[in-house]
């Protein structure tokens, strides 16, 4: 086995599983744990891999991302605390876009219920986990669903999304770069949240830190067209304090 072979070989096992561990790789493909190393280390420069402490996990790209069902099991706990932290910041917000996948589900499970809000979303997950609330008023986006991420996307979603001027909206990404913007793998996409970027008054982005310095295939914002970036404490804080410098409050929760 050459070493472009080796490498794919490491790709696929760490899209199929969502991450590899170095010695486990260096024991599977019968090579050193430092030719592992260097392997994912030109993986990571190609834009492929992200490196971690002791092992590495696949890039999402044009020709690869992870499903909705997938994302449900990855840092559960830290989806959870940003959820909540973005729900606090609400405030007077009277509409709200909540994104496709699996953060977002999670911030429109802990949006405030005391009141009357009107949801919008391109997500069959959020749109169904909403619909029984007395106080909220689910609005799905029509269009193509996608069915890895059970959203819908093309020009019935973006038409719809011209006729709105949105109070808040809570959007993700598959990257966030401070050189390459928010980024995600699929045009139609991209496009949706583009759309919602020009609808809305107020932006957030909400994210794990393994989103950060990643990415993909479609650019469709800034980061400093957002209001506030909200990760967990996974991103170092020198991190955090270079994003806080391009505009937004940046938290770590």
């Amino acid at each position: 086995m050459d070493a472009e072979e080796r490498r794919r070989t490491i790709l696929e096992l760490a899209r199929d599983t969502g991450s590899v561990l170095v010695v486990e790789l260096a024991n599977k493909l019968g090579v050193s744990k430092e030719t592992v190393r260097r392997d994912l280390h030109t993986m990571e420069n190609r834009g492929l891999m992200r490196r971690t402490h002791g092992g590495a996990y696949p890039v999402e790209s044009a020709g690869y991302e992870t499903t909705l069902a997938f994302r449900t099991t990855m840092h559960v706990a830290e989806k959870t605390r940003i959820a909540v932290a973005a729900s606090e910041l609400v405030g007077d917000a009277e509409t709200v876009y909540i994104d496709e996948g699996f953060t977002p589900q999670l911030i429109a499970q802990a949006l405030p219920r005391e009141r009357p809000l009107t949801v919008i979303t391109s997500s069959l997950a959020t749109a169904s986990g909403l619909a029984a609330s007395e106080r909220i008023t689910a609005l799905l986006l029509g269009g193509r669903v996608r069915g890895g991420t059970l959203a819908t996307v093309d020009h019935w979603a973006t038409h719809m999304l011209r006729g709105f001027v949105i109070d808040l909206a809570f959007i993700g990404a598959n990257g966030i770069s401070r050189q390459y913007g928010l980024t995600t793998p699929d045009p139609a996409v991209s496009e949706v949240k583009a759309q919602v970027m020009r609808a809305a008054r107020r932006r957030i982005f909400a994210g794990v830190h393994t989103k950060f310095g990643a990415v993909s295939f479609c650019r469709f914002a800034e980061a400093q067209e957002f209001e506030a970036i909200i990760t967990d404490t996974g991103l170092p804080l020198a991190e955090a304090h270079r994003y806080a410098l391009l505009g937004p409050q940046v938290l770590r929760v």
